[in-house]
Formats: C-alpha cells, sequence, structure tokens
C-alpha cells in the first residue's frame, strides 16, 4: 500500500504562533502512511521549520496543480471559516474546499472554530462546504451548535493544542520568580485608552507582587509594539519573549505563576502548563474558552475605567485562584486526541 497526499489549508506562514500551533499539532496527528503537503504565506519557512513539501497558498496555478497530485484535503485548525475580519475568508477556505470535492479528494474540516459568519453568502457557502466534507471536527459548542441547526453531524473535541508538547525554553529559568505572562494583541477593542488603563494596572500589580513580567508576542506584527509599549512602562525585571517554535511558545508557560490573555491559545497554552489564567476576550472564541474553562477576566468592551480596580482583581486571581486540576487537563488532553482519531477515520488506507 502506497503513500498518501495530503494537502494542509490553515492560516500557515504567517508567524502566528497559534496558527503555527495548529499545525504543529495536525504534523504531530496525521497517520503514518499520509505524506502531508502545506499551503503556506511562507513556504520556504515552513519547509525549513517543519521538513514538510509547502507551496504558496494564493498562487492559483500552483493550488490546482497540487491539488490534483493529491488525495485529500485537510482544511484546519482554528476560525478560518469567519467574515468577521475579511469576507475574503469564507471565500478562500470555502472556495478551496469546494474545488478539492469537485476534483474528488477525500476532505476534512479539522478542528474548526465556526464563526461568526455575518453575510448571508458566508452562512450558505459554509453550508455548502461542511456538508460535503468525509469528516468534520470542532473544538467549541458554539460551532458544534450550529452545524447541528444546519443538520450536519461532527465531532466535538477540546482545540488540538491541549494535546501539542512543549519544549522547554532556553535560559528562562535564569530570569527572577515568580513570573506572569502577558499576551496582548493589537484589536480595536483593545483602543488606547483601554491599553493605557491596562498597562497602569500592570505597573501597579508587579509592584505590588514583585513579579517578573514575561511579554509574549504571538504575532510580531500584532502584538510586539504593544509589548514593547508595556515593557517600557514597568518597574521592576520584564523580558519579551519572540519564539519561532510553537512547543516552545507553549513552554514558556510552564515556568509562569499567572497569565493575562487576549490571545485564544496563549490561554489554552498556559492553562494546559498548569498556570493560572486571566482573559481579556475581543473575540467570541475566547469568550467561549472563558465560559467553557469558568475562567476569570473581561469583555474589554466591560473592562473597568479604574486602572486600581483591574489592579485589585489581578492580584485577588494572582493570591486565591487555582489552575485547573491535573485530572482536568489530562482529560481536556485525551479528549483532544479526538481530533486524531478523525484523520484515521477519514485518511485510512483502502
Amino acid at each position: 500500500m502506497g503513500q498518501m497526499r495530503a494537502v494542509l489549508c490553515g492560516y500557515y506562514g504567517y508567524g502566528n504562533g497559534g496558527d503555527e500551533a495548529l499545525l504543529a499539532c495536525l504534523l504531530q496527528m496525521l497517520p503514518p502512511h499520509v505524506t502531508p503537503v502545506v499551503l503556506s504565506g511562507n513556504p520556504h519557512q515552513t519547509e525549513r521549520r517543519y521538513g514538510v513539501e509547502a507551496y504558496p497558498r494564493k498562487a492559483p496555478l500552483t493550488l490546482f496543480r497540487v491539488l490534483r497530485g493529491a488525495d485529500a484535503l485537510i482544511w484546519g485548525g482554528g476560525s478560518l471559516m469567519q467574515d468577521a475580519t475579511s469576507a475574503m475568508n469564507p471565500l478562500y477556505y470555502g472556495g478551496l474546499m469546494r474545488l478539492a470535492q469537485l476534483m474528488g479528494l477525500r476532505t476534512i474540516a479539522w478542528a474548526q472554530g465556526i464563526g461568526p459568519l455575518n453575510r448571508p453568502f458566508s452562512r450558505w457557502l459554509a453550508r455548502q462546504t461542511f456538508r460535503h466534507c468525509q469528516g468534520v471536527s470542532v473544538r467549541d459548542q458554539g460551532s458544534a451548535a450550529l452545524l447541528s441547526s444546519w443538520n450536519i453531524s461532527c465531532m466535538l473535541a477540546p482545540d488540538p493544542v491541549w494535546a501539542m508538547l512543549a519544549s522547554p525554553v532556553s535560559h528562562l529559568w535564569d530570569l527572577p520568580a515568580p513570573r506572569i505572562a502577558v499576551a496582548l494583541r493589537s484589536h480595536p477593542c483593545l483602543t488606547p485608552t483601554r491599553l493605557e488603563q491596562l498597562i497602569h494596572a500592570l505597573v501597579d500589580f508587579q509592584v505590588a507582587t514583585q513579579t517578573c513580567v514575561l511579554l509574549v508576542p504571538f504575532q510580531a506584527t500584532q502584538d510586539l509594539a504593544i509589548a514593547q509599549a508595556i515593557r517600557s512602562r514597568l518597574k521592576g525585571p520584564s523580558q519579551i519573549l519572540q519564539l519561532d517554535n510553537p512547543q516552545e511558545l507553549k513552554g514558556v508557560f510552564r515556568g509562569v505563576e499567572m497569565t493575562i490573555a487576549m490571545r485564544y491559545h496563549g490561554l489554552i497554552m498556559a492553562a494546559s502548563e498548569g498556570c493560572r489564567c486571566f482573559a481579556l476576550s475581543y473575540d467570541p472564541k475566547v469568550s467561549r474558552l472563558m465560559a467553557e474553562l469558568e475562567l476569570p477576566g473581561w469583555e474589554l468592551a466591560q473592562l473597568p475605567e479604574d486602572p486600581n480596580q483591574i489592579c485589585r482583581v489581578w492580584l485577588d486571581c494572582y493570591a486565591n485562584d487555582q489552575a485547573l486540576s491535573d485530572d482536568r487537563v489530562h482529560s481536556l488532553v485525551d479528549r483532544a486526541l479526538m481530533h486524531q482519531d478523525l484523520l484515521s477515520q477519514v485518511l485510512r488506507q483502502s
């Protein structure tokens, strides 16, 4: 029996730590008889980092040739089918999946977080695309409920990044303890006023706790300037950690007492490594994660105006909240491996 070629399609190659972690998980979970072919925003970097075949994701002739030479297309994971950031997202991902389906490839929508889908055409295209997949897995109840309303069956399991192995980070333990991590990103909800309130609160929090603040940009183009602005104001020890390796990015949180994060995968990585978490939600996926894990936090739109109040709540979380229990983390990790089971079922050798 020969090898099967599977094209992997997601938001890969753009320096986003969460999406790179999903790619690392997907490569880790593929059956051994499947050869991955990755569509990437930076194919050379993807090839070097993961040792896989990679091609540009927006070259039409190349895409057609790659699909013609493949047996399957895996679409995942994360918030790909949504039109909140751009109306082009459903067109690109849905169009590519429908093309693969029309060409006779096995298609899998893997570890999806669906929506928001604000436009009627986006919803129609999503329904058509998911309906014709041989396998669908989703990572949250909201996505499962949406598919159920469309009479589309799916597997519901926690985000695959729960099951990604962490790697140690060089010199992390040389930094002073105790440590907290902060992972903010640029977004219209994080207005200059709200950022100033958060920085003011974080300065006071560090003084009160004598912690070392680790600023963790998940995507340099969106996060680094904010990290630099925060660090310039802190009075105590701090470090900006820019890490390209997703396993090392997860490994940061092994040495951290508490994480304050907007980033969805920052919260998952921190929680899975036994860290207390405080969420700042800018997106429904973060709000759903807060609810599912019962994490303390705020919707950014409801952030208190008084930095002293923000600081007091963080201090209470730092002193009194508990990380997820080992049993709960193990359960989440075990259930996240259901995404691997789906791959094995759909990509089984004939």
